[in-house]
């Protein structure tokens, strides 16, 4: 790349990173996972940046490529090894909820399959509309309505009697 294009590049890169990994951590509810899925992500855009910087909306074509970075992780995941006997300690979560009801949410999130999981943050903790999910989805927005209802119905099974009234 020439240094026009390695300077674009660097500028929206410095200036999307926080949105993306706060993104990634969403969709992982891991800090070390979400740092992982934005680096592959900024990379994966480092090597496409020519092409990409052209494209109308390249904001949407990114979260599109952490998306899909997320769902491939989900799916190849399995034969991750993890290093440590014992998790890191983390840090006190700020927000709203209690951290307990953060960790059963994020527990009951992780049991919820790969793709509903995709919709349920990007839909209720990113706020992105039924439209936006399915473009960056690449889907219909009929299969993010069902996958979402599949989702909240799997959230509700898993949760039973600590989400109030939910049966």
């Amino acid at each position: 790349m020439d240094d026009e294009s390695d300077a674009g590049y660097l500028a929206y890169v410095n200036g999307r990173v926080p949105a993306l990994r706060r993104v990634a951590f969403l969709l992982s509810g891991d800090e070390h996972q979400a740092d992982d899925l934005v680096q592959e992500t900024i990379t994966k855009l480092y090597a496409k940046w020519p092409r990409i910087a052209r494209v109308e909306n390249v904001d949407a074509y990114v979260h599109r490529m952490l998306v899909r970075a997320f769902l491939d992780e989900k799916r190849r995941g399995w034969w991750r090894v993890s290093l440590r006997d014992v998790p890191p300690e983390r840090p006190a979560a700020e927000g709203g909820g209690s951290t307990e009801e953060k960790a059963v949410l994020r527990a009951a999130l992780r049991r919820v399959p790969a793709r509903q999981q995709a919709v349920l943050v990007l839909r209720f903790l990113c706020d992105q509309s039924v439209a936006d999910v399915a473009r960056l989805l690449d889907c219909s927005e009929g299969t993010v309505k069902s996958q979402t209802s599949h989702g909240l119905t799997a959230l509700r099974r898993i949760l039973g009697d600590r989400v109030g009234g939910a049966r």
